[in-house]
């Protein structure tokens, strides 16, 4: 039934008569598509604004920036996230919503919202001169293994 057509008493239908009528499997599940929806959605509108943010040079956009990083490969760019303290509360909204939208879709990594979107992150990583940590260990090891490991003394 449509939501045009009308109840056996005459009336529309609602949309939430519609659903009670779905076995509750099938109800759940489309109340779980729709939620998911939304969720991207907004996920997706609040990735563009602080990806605008990240890419200019306020004290915020920093934040942003390392903010969007650590979603993108956090151990690679681990995001201390006391720093949310240092941002606008519309900025955390956007962050809340990316997050929730990374953390309960799982449909793709956050640069993948982009085109060229790795190569992208890389940039915003450079930019901001952001410390890329794994590759700071790589470093570090094959420091040790040429020279040997430092003790406290030399460090």
């Amino acid at each position: 039934m449509s939501s045009n057509q009308s109840q056996p008493h005459g009336g529309p239908m609602s949309e939430s008569a519609q659903d009670v009528s779905l076995p509750p499997s099938l109800r759940d599940a489309l109340a779980e598509h729709n939620a998911k929806a939304g969720i991207e959605a907004r996920g997706v509108e609040s990735l563009k604004v602080l990806w605008d943010v990240a890419n200019r040079d306020s004290g915020q956009c920093r934040v942003i920036a390392a903010f969007l990083l650590g979603l993108y490969n956090g151990m690679r760019f681990p995001f201390d996230l006391t720093d949310l303290r240092c941002i606008d509360r519309a900025l955390y909204e956007h962050c809340m919503n990316v997050l929730h939208m990374d953390a309960r879709l799982c449909r793709q990594e956050v640069h993948c919202y982009f085109e060229h979107g790795d190569a992208r992150f890389q940039q915003l990583a450079n930019d901001w001169k952001l410390i890329d940590h794994m590759a700071m260990k790589q470093q570090l090891k094959a420091y040790q293994k040429r020279f040997g490991e430092l003790d406290s003394e030399q460090a």
